[in-house]
């Protein structure tokens, strides 16, 4: 599984800021509406049916909000880098700025558990966090999380 597969260019945005935990989740569920015609309302329900089992604020200020969804055949996720972070009860208590929301099927078992793995190795790499939040452009933001990371040295 690769981020080309995960993050379609629609599926990436840049938003001024969130006022809220809440409302990041309506900004999810609208993009992920628009980019996969999912339905706004449950995705959000989903999102905060999710973080009510703990938080997914995984520190750094980064957060992996994730969800199974009915009527989707595969993990998708949308990204979103936020201008001006916003409180998520992360792990290391800081706000988070970058966020990438996976969903998958409901019946969706180590696929799920795939995408969760990568998305949280990547974005663990502190240079390419550093990377996104210098780059407010969403066809660049979707070319940095889809570049083939593979070939380069560990």
């Amino acid at each position: 599984m690769t981020f080309l597969e995960l993050l379609s260019p629609q599926a990436v945005k840049v938003v001024a800021a969130a006022s809220s935990k809440k409302r990041l989740m309506h900004d999810i569920a609208e993009l992920a509406e628009t980019a996969y015609s999912l339905k706004a309302p449950r995705v959000v329900e989903a999102l905060m049916e999710r973080e009510s089992l703990g938080p997914t604020g995984v520190g750094h200020g980064v957060a992996l909000p994730h969800a199974r969804l009915h009527g989707i055949d595969e993990v998708r996720g949308v990204f979103i880098l936020l201008e001006k972070p916003v409180e998520f009860e992360s792990v290391d208590r800081q706000p988070v700025d970058l966020i990438l929301a996976l969903f998958a099927p409901e019946d969706a078992g180590v696929e799920h558990l795939k995408a969760l793995a990568l998305v949280s190795r990547t974005l663990r790499d502190a240079g390419l966090c550093n990377k996104l939040r210098a780059n407010p452009d969403p066809a660049t933001l979707h070319a940095i999380l889809t570049e083939d990371r593979s070939s380069q040295a560990a």
